[in-house]
């Protein structure tokens, strides 16, 4: 799978929220997750505990100017704890993130805002392209996404969450 994304502070998220639903997006779920990310020789891997379920995500970002595009496999989990402690074992732990996200939704575009614990709030735009599509052509909509929630092209961020934790 694949999405096309951008991610960004947020000063004021009621706001921000208020500005989405403006545009269409309407609110899908808040979710409390902790994502345990592993090291890996390639890309991104980790594991994903919500009260819904959990999942292991692995997945590799490409930059494209200032958005990005993401290639991602999702696996559902039976067991994240025994899972975790295996993965922690094998391949050691760099980071876990604990947030809650407020899950926004238009069509195949998912709007996340984000409050990380120890970082403060974000936003992340990700439109879902399909296998046949080429990520470019959900540009202009996340560009315009983007414009209605008054985020000016250098407050976008690439670095991952556990990155910019990392940095202090």
């Amino acid at each position: 799978m694949r999405n096309l994304e951008a991610k960004f502070r947020i000063v004021d998220v009621r706001q921000a929220r208020a500005r989405a639903e403006a545009i269409g997006f309407a609110l899908h779920a808040t979710l409390v997750q902790r994502d345990t990310f592993f090291a890996v020789a390639h890309g991104k891997l980790k594991l994903r505990e919500e009260a819904e379920g959990a999942a292991l995500i692995h997945y590799r970002r490409v930059y494209q100017g200032v958005l990005e595009v993401s290639e991602y496999e999702i696996v559902p989990v039976a067991d994240p704890a025994r899972l975790q402690s295996m993965l922690s074992g094998a391949l050691g732990v760099i980071a876990e993130i604990r947030k809650v996200r407020t899950l926004l939704m238009r069509r195949s575009v998912r709007l996340h805002l984000d409050r990380v614990e120890g970082l403060g709030s974000f936003g992340e735009i990700e439109a879902v392209v399909a296998a046949e599509e080429a990520p470019e052509i959900y540009r202009a909509e996340v560009d315009s996404i983007l414009a209605a929630l008054e985020i000016a092209p250098g407050d976008l961020i690439s670095e991952s969450y556990f990155e910019l934790m990392s940095r202090g």
